[in-house]
């Protein structure tokens, strides 16, 4: 997680209600399309996402790990949200 875009991509991942789409995310942080498919395959296969898909999109939701890696980072980085 030593990654700011994949950092950014799972705090929103989280705070969304019911999944984030891939278009959502890429809007939301500002690189490319590529680079957050990238970031959230790395998510995906550490375990701290799942994905779904509906029609050509791809829905990605926080796992039960997700909460607490981010309590801790943010109490790493001195940043509470």
């Amino acid at each position: 997680m030593g990654n700011d875009t994949r950092y950014e991509l799972l705090r929103r991942i989280s705070n969304a209600d019911d999944g984030v789409c891939v278009c959502d995310l890429e809007a939301a942080v500002g690189v490319s399309q590529s680079a957050v498919s990238q970031a959230l395959s790395r998510l995906y296969t550490a375990g701290l996402v799942t994905r779904r898909k509906e029609g050509s999109w791809r829905y990605y939701e926080p796992t039960e790990t997700t909460a607490a890696l981010l309590e801790t980072l943010d109490d790493l980085r001195g940043s509470h949200e």
